[in-house]
C-alpha cells in the first residue's frame, strides 16, 4: 500500500503553462502561453558556452555564483542604475529568476506573516509563500492601466506584513512602475520592518523610450530589497535558467542559506560565457527596440479584429479584451481557441 502523502500546497495543480504549452503542442497551436522565444540566441553566445566547455569549466561553480559574472553583473547594474553592488556579498546566481525569488521568501517569511502581492500576479509567489508558513494578500491592480490603488495598499498593510512583492515591467500588462511609485512605495514602509521584492526580470524590454527604474536606483528601498533579474529573458536563453539576485549583506547572507541547500549552484560554463558576452552591451540596450518591431507588427495584425487593446509598455506580452467576442471565462475561451 502506497503511504498517504498530505500535500503541502494541496489547492496547487500543474502551473498553467505546463497545462497550456501542453495542449498546444497536442493541437499543433502557437504557444502563446509562456515566456519564450521563437528564435535562437546569439551565436556568439552559443560558441562562448562550447568554447568554455573545452576550457574545463564543467564542475561546480561557486555556491553565490562564478566570480566573473558576479563582477559583470555588477559593473552593468551600476551603470544602469547608478548603484554598483559589492559581488562578494551583494550578488548571488541562481538557476533561474524564480529560484532566487522563492529563495527571497523561504529566507524571509515565516509562519503567520503576510505578504503583500498584486494581481494578476506571477503563479510562483504564492507558493512559495505557502510552504515558508505565511499568508498571501492579493490586492488588485486598478484598471484600465495596472496601476497600485496606494490607499488600499496602506490600507492592507498590518503588523504581520513581512514582505510586499512588486513586477516591474509587470508581467504580463507591460505596465512598469514609474520613479514616482518607488517614492510613493518608499514613504509607505519607511517607518516598517517590511521587505520588498522586486521581480525586475524584463528590465530590458520597454517599449517607446520608456525606461526602467530599478529599487537599486532608489537608496532607501535597495537598503530593504531584493532585486531579481533574469539571463533567460535578456538573452533569449530561457532554458538555461539562469537569473541572479541583488540584497544588501544581511539578506544576501540570509538568502544564500536557503539557496545552498535548494540547488547550491548553477550551470558552470554558461555562467562563464554570460560574463563574457556581457562586455556586448549593445544587445540589451537595443533590446527593447528589437521586441517593439515585433509587438507594433502584433498589434498592426490585429487591427480591425473584435479584439481591443492598449499597445504594451514592455515585456513578451500584450493583453487582449475579448469582450466583444464572447463572456467566457478567459481559461475557457484559452482552451477553446487551441
Amino acid at each position: 500500500m502506497t503511504p498517504a502523502l498530505h500535500s503541502k500546497l494541496p489547492r496547487v495543480g500543474t502551473t498553467i503553462f505546463t497545462v497550456m504549452s501542453q495542449l498546444a503542442d497536442e493541437h499543433g497551436a502557437l504557444n502563446l502561453s509562456q515566456g519564450f522565444p521563437d528564435f535562437a540566441a546569439h551565436p556568439q553566445l552559443l560558441e562562448s558556452v562550447y568554447r568554455q566547455m573545452t576550457l574545463g569549466h564543467n564542475q561546480y561553480a561557486p555556491m553565490a555564483g562564478v566570480a566573473a559574472l558576479r563582477e559583470a553583473i555588477a559593473e552593468k547594474n551600476g551603470a544602469l542604475y547608478g548603484y554598483t553592488a559589492n559581488p562578494a556579498t551583494e550578488i548571488t546566481v541562481t538557476p533561474g529568476a524564480t529560484a532566487a525569488l522563492f529563495a527571497a521568501i523561504q529566507a524571509s517569511v515565516g509562519p503567520g506573516d503576510e505578504v503583500i502581492v498584486f494581481d494578476p500576479a506571477y503563479d510562483a509567489y504564492e507558493p512559495a509563500v505557502t510552504l515558508a508558513g505565511g499568508r498571501t494578500l492579493h490586492l488588485p491592480l486598478s484598471l484600465p492601466d495596472f496601476t497600485v490603488d496606494w490607499q488600499r495598499l496602506r490600507e492592507t498593510i498590518t503588523p504581520r506584513t513581512r514582505m510586499i512583492v512588486i513586477n516591474s515591467p509587470h508581467n504580463p500588462s507591460g505596465t512598469l512602475w514609474s520613479r514616482a511609485d518607488l517614492e510613493t512605495l518608499a514613504a509607505i514602509v519607511a517607518d516598517t520592518e517590511i521587505l520588498i521584492l522586486s521581480d525586475e526580470v524584463y528590465e530590458h524590454i520597454l517599449f517607446d523610450g520608456r525606461r526602467h527604474h530599478s529599487v537599486l536606483s532608489h537608496e532607501p528601498l535597495r537598503e530593504r530589497s531584493f532585486m531579481v533579474s533574469s539571463f533567460g529573458k535578456t538573452y533569449h536563453v530561457t532554458g538555461w535558467k539562469i537569473g541572479y539576485c541583488i540584497a544588501p549583506p544581511p539578506l544576501t547572507q540570509a538568502l544564500r542559506k536557503v539557496h545552498q541547500y535548494v540547488t547550491f549552484s548553477t550551470s558552470t560554463p554558461m555562467q562563464y560565457a554570460l560574463a563574457e558576452f556581457m562586455a556586448h552591451r549593445e544587445h540589451y540596450l537595443t533590446l527593447g527596440d528589437f521586441y517593439q518591431a515585433k509587438r507594433d507588427l502584433f498589434c498592426r495584425l490585429l487591427e480591425g479584429s473584435r479584439f481591443s487593446f492598449t499597445p504594451a509598455r514592455g515585456t513578451y506580452f500584450q493583453l487582449l479584451d475579448y469582450s466583444a467576442i464572447t463572456q467566457e471565462d478567459d481559461r475557457d475561451y484559452a482552451l477553446r481557441l487551441i
